[in-house]
């Protein structure tokens, strides 16, 4: 009778019991459905290309002000522009509800398993963009917060967490190389979504209209139906799978535990809270420099970027200010592409060098660039400079990309998705802390005379003096005490829960092998946009060097 009623998949098409893996199933089918999702959400950080042409839906040619019209009264109003600093604030909105979302829904996710979470991502993302749309046409800023703001923010929480447990139990042998192919996509959205944007803007934009609202409309569809494509290719391995051929390493030698800590316990452990400023002071130190980088770039080298040297930027006219932030855009451009190459390389070499010592790694190089910064600014040299600020850029977004496999070595694999989810807060900390000091410092290095070549050399050494505590954080994570171990049969209990008797055998892809035509075409749908994207980026970056 038991047997019987566990021998097929039971429940509605997004159950987990739906998404368990049969014998045969290619595991590198998993990683493009995640790339999938995280190539749409990732758009987050290209909603800039928004920011203009919203602050004039009104007055089309240029922004229609409305003095009287501040504070609160500028979400309801319909006769006015919206300012830069208010549309901005979306942003801001973003990173905090992607991470109270993925804080608050983590557990959730590992009973319900990632194709669900990955669907009700793709309503909320997809469906948030056209409630966007709708508040631009209708010109209420507060519609727009409540589409992409909270509801979107929702979505990007719960699609970040989606693939992370997913993936380090397909990929126990590659956990950092599987992770970092996953949430490269999140930084490399942008690339992709962001002149897509521009050429959809362009195609709707008329004498009346920005065509921002048929844009996100296109937008809208396009993610929801590529991240449902994602959701629906979702599966899970069976209870107790492991890769043919692969032994677990020592826990001695690869500092990984075999063992595994509740979601519940998880935030009770020194290691979790180590680990979360370890995320928090590296991200801060990346995303401070990533909010100033075009003014920096500009401010500092000034004339030189137009190959006028010893021209500060205070001096330079209009129309020579409007070049040098053009071939600053090239500098933004390339941060993009090592924000997302890095999520890839240092993730993939994690697994070589282990997690504890790629941290070490991200902490001591970038003590190091942070702290010469200054002294190549200082000379003029805009080669070395670019080269620090992208190596920098990298190991920020290697930081997002390694962070799940350090995870599930320090508190197994069971319920890392939930436990990541809970360590995210760490990500909307830094989104505050970040910008909010190299703003404010920059500020008072105005305030004090500060000429324009040296208005960051405060900041950089800030944010190295951040990384010197990342670096002592990081030293002192130590394997969990046992008790905070999940119990054998607590754990067999566990993993009973939601499963089918599909065997934990059979060939689902062995190492780096089981190329097939399936695979083929899944690859092809995410890697042929993020080509693309990876073109139109370079075409912006080549405009730093000539």
């Amino acid at each position: 009778m038991a047997t019987s009623a566990v021998s097929a998949p039971r429940g509605g098409i997004l159950d987990r019991e739906r998404t368990v893996a049969k014998a045969g199933f290619n595991r590198w089918l998993v990683p493009p459905a995640a790339l999938a999702i995280h190539l749409c959400i990732g758009m987050a950080y290209g909603f800039s290309v928004f920011w203009l042409p919203m602050t004039k839906a009104i007055g089309i040619t240029a922004s229609k002000p409305c003095p009287d019209v501040v504070g609160f009264a500028t979400l309801f109003s319909t006769t006015c522009d919206w300012r830069v600093p208010e549309v901005t604030v979306l942003f801001t909105l973003f990173f905090v509800f992607l991470g109270a979302a993925a804080a608050i829904w983590g557990g959730w996710l590992e009973r319900v398993g990632p194709r669900r979470a990955a669907a009700y991502a793709a309503c909320c993302w997809g469906g948030g963009l056209l409630i966007s749309a709708y508040g631009v046409s209708i010109h209420q800023l507060w519609v727009v917060f409540l589409g992409s703001g909270l509801i979107g923010g929702i979505g990007l929480g719960l699609g970040y967490i989606s693939p992370v447990s997913t993936l380090v139990k397909w990929f126990p042998d590659r956990r950092g190389m599987a992770t970092g192919m996953a949430i490269m996509g999140f930084g490399g959205a942008a690339m992709i979504g962001s002149p897509l944007a521009n050429i959809l803007m362009n195609h709707f934009k008329s004498a009346s209209d920005m065509g921002v609202a048929q844009t996100l409309v296109v937008l809208g569809i396009v993610y929801f139906v590529y991240m449902m494509g994602g959701a629906f290719a979702y599966r899970i391995p069976p209870a107790g799978w492991q890769p043919e051929g692969w032994t677990p390493p020592a826990v001695a030698s690869a500092q990984i535990t075999r063992n595994h800590v509740h979601v519940r316990d998880a935030h009770k452990t020194p290691q979790f809270w180590l680990i979360w400023l370890v995320l928090c002071l590296n991200v801060s130190a990346g995303i401070g420099v990533l909010a100033v980088a075009s003014p920096m770039m500009q401010e500092i080298f000034g004339g030189m970027l137009i190959h006028q040297p010893g021209v500060g930027f205070s001096a330079l006219d209009a129309a020579q200010k409007v070049q040098v932030a053009t071939v600053a855009a090239g500098l933004l451009a390339l941060l993009s592409l090592f924000n997302i190459l890095g999520r890839f390389f240092w993730a993939s070499l994690s697994d070589a060098i282990g997690r504890k010592a790629t941290y070490f790694t991200f902490f001591g190089l970038g003590i190091i660039l942070y702290g010469l910064a200054p002294t190549f600014a200082h000379s003029g040299s805009t080669i070395l400079f670019v080269i620090a600020m992208c190596i920098i850029l990298s190991m920020y977004g290697g930081g997002f990309a390694t962070v799940p496999a350090y995870l599930a070595d320090v508190f197994g694999t069971q319920f890392v998705g939930a436990i990541h989810g809970r360590l995210l807060t760490a990500w909307s900390v830094a989104g505050i802390i970040g910008p909010t000091v190299v703003a404010s410092i920059r500020q008072a290095e105005i305030a004090a005379g500060i000429s324009s070549d040296r208005l960051y050399d405060v900041t950089l050494y800030v944010l190295c003096a951040f990384l010197i505590a990342g670096f002592v954080c990081n030293a002192l994570v130590k394997p969990v005490d046992a008790k905070w171990h999940i119990s054998a049969h607590d754990l067999a209990e566990i993993q009973r829960a939601g499963q089918t008797d599909v065997p934990a055998t059979g060939s689902f892809g062995i190492g780096m092998g089981g190329f097939d035509g399936a695979v083929f075409v899944a690859w092809a749908l995410v890697l042929v946009p993020l080509g693309w994207g990876i073109w139109m980026t370079l075409q912006t970056a080549f405009k730093l060097f000539v």
